[in-house]
């Protein structure tokens, strides 16, 4: 008696997310990464064609961005990308020197690895900076501020910087596109926090810091309004 070959059986085919949350990625990606530009009007016909989707899920992925403070609906038009406003920078600003000069402070002496993850970090700034990657160096950027905040333990401070996420990766962005010797000089003004966390000088990073982060104040509010 023959017996039929055994067929393997397929490997599902990963399932997609649900079409909304693909819109609001793409919208929120393009903006942060100023692929969608500060007083761009979007339309939901533009969206549902470019993500390969009907326009119910773009009007729910639109809303949660207006939620956001990214964009504002306008009724049969679209929606317009906000830009970066002057009051958000000087907010932004002033909330980081808070936590990151408190960070640098509590984090000295440094906990183990802290120092190898930030070599790790600057080195990858160097290589996204060597390849354009603007976006790229902004994330590693922000991930290199974030490692030093997290190194405190204080879940409830590292949350709080967390909510900046997107206001700092789309400032990053702006700096780096309207000046881009910034990128050569972040790094080296990392390098110099980085340096003083490894000698256990409390005080000198934080001065390190309090330099670095008030740039962006004085380098972004002669561009993005």
């Amino acid at each position: 008696m023959s017996v039929a070959p055994v067929v393997p059986a397929s490997s599902p085919s990963p399932k997609q997310p649900p079409a909304a949350d693909r819109v609001y990625a793409h919208i929120k990606q393009a903006v942060l990464e100023r692929r969608y530009e500060g007083g761009m009007l979007l339309t939901e016909g533009e969206l549902a064609e470019a993500v390969g989707v009907s326009r119910t899920p773009v009007r729910e992925a639109l809303l949660r961005l207006e939620v956001e403070g990214l964009i504002r609906l306008y009724p049969k038009k679209g929606a317009l990308v906000l830009p970066v406003s002057a009051r958000e920078i000087h907010d932004v600003v002033e909330t980081r020197l808070l936590v990151e000069e408190h960070a640098v402070r509590t984090a000295s002496p440094v906990r183990a690895g802290l120092i190898e993850r930030l070599e790790e970090l600057l080195e990858e700034q160097r290589t996204h900076a060597a390849s354009g990657d603007l976006a790229a160096v902004a994330a590693s950027d922000r991930c290199f501020h974030a490692e030093i905040v997290r190194s405190t333990g204080n879940e409830i401070l590292s949350r709080l910087y967390d909510q900046l996420r997107d206001r700092q990766l789309r400032m990053g962005v702006a700096v780096m596109h309207a000046h881009p010797d910034r990128i050569a000089k972040n790094i080296a003004e990392h390098t110099e926090i980085m340096e003083a966390l490894r000698a256990g000088d409390a005080e000198a990073a934080a001065t390190a810091v309090n330099q670095h982060v008030s740039w962006v104040r004085h380098l972004v509010q002669g561009d993005v309004r």
